[in-house]
């Protein structure tokens, strides 16, 4: 864990897969809003810890915390590092996540395997620490797709592990009845991350932007905005998925 001294604790943000793509932004976004930030990482100890130089040299307050989403007793220790160091949590957001596409009749189960470990239980394991550790007044929010409505060929393995994440957002919502904690998903379009774009071509990709009445991809930005509105003005928000993809179908 990298840390950094701290005067006054904001809102406290732990957003998971937080050193890359959407995460990143997400980060970024919440600490321009004045929220202390733990940025999670599961492999790029590296740019999480370079991440949190560039919000502690701007005056923000954050720490750079490890583990697995899928192991439990990791995901224990990384929301004990962010209580030790700010005091308690208010926002979780989990952007961790992994896509493999291909048709379901050539898709090799191994890669099934590791995505539904990680957007499934992973997002199982992060729900239920946040739901055991989030403050009153706070958030927890999950990202999903819009490809659950678009249903894409080559998606079905990525699009059943996302779905699933959405259920379980709906699900807590309604557990956390009495405790004024809202649970949203975003589901974004296209966005130009190294997720998406790996293993597309210009074609691929042209295709993708004109699809949308705003005739672009979405930027991780875009995405951040929404996530910055579930975590802090949108207290009526609850038990939702919000659609951020630019008007896509």
């Amino acid at each position: 864990m990298t840390s950094t001294p701290r005067a006054t604790t904001p809102r406290v943000a732990l957003v998971t897969g937080g050193s890359g793509g959407i995460g990143k932004a997400v980060v970024e976004r919440l600490a321009a809003d004045g929220f202390a930030l733990a940025v999670h990482y599961a492999g790029n100890k590296a740019k999480a810890e370079a991440l949190v130089e560039e919000i502690t040299a701007s005056g923000g307050q954050a720490v750079a915390v490890g583990g697995d989403v899928a192991d439990e007793q990791e995901m224990e220790a990384a929301f004990d590092a962010v209580e030790t160091a700010f005091g308690g949590v208010d926002v979780v957001i989990n952007t961790a996540g992994i896509m493999v596409l291909a048709p379901i009749a050539e898709l090799n189960l191994d890669d099934l395997d590791r995505m539904h470990r990680t957007n499934i239980r992973g997002t199982f394991v992060v729900a239920q620490q946040a739901a055991r550790r989030v403050r009153r007044g706070g958030a927890i929010i999950n990202v999903s797709t819009s490809v659950t409505r678009t249903q894409l060929p080559g998606y079905g393995a990525y699009v059943a592990s996302k779905a699933a994440a959405q259920s379980i957002s709906l699900i807590l919502a309604r557990e956390l009845r009495g405790k004024d904690i809202t649970v949203n998903t975003v589901a974004p379009g296209p966005v130009a991350t190294p997720l998406f774009l790996e293993g597309k071509d210009e074609a691929t990709v042209a295709r993708f932007a004109q699809a949308t009445p705003l005739e672009r991809l979405g930027e991780p930005r875009d995405v951040a905005e929404s996530v910055a509105f579930l975590a802090g003005p949108a207290r009526w928000v609850n038990g939702q998925v919000l659609y951020t993809n630019g008007g896509l179908a």
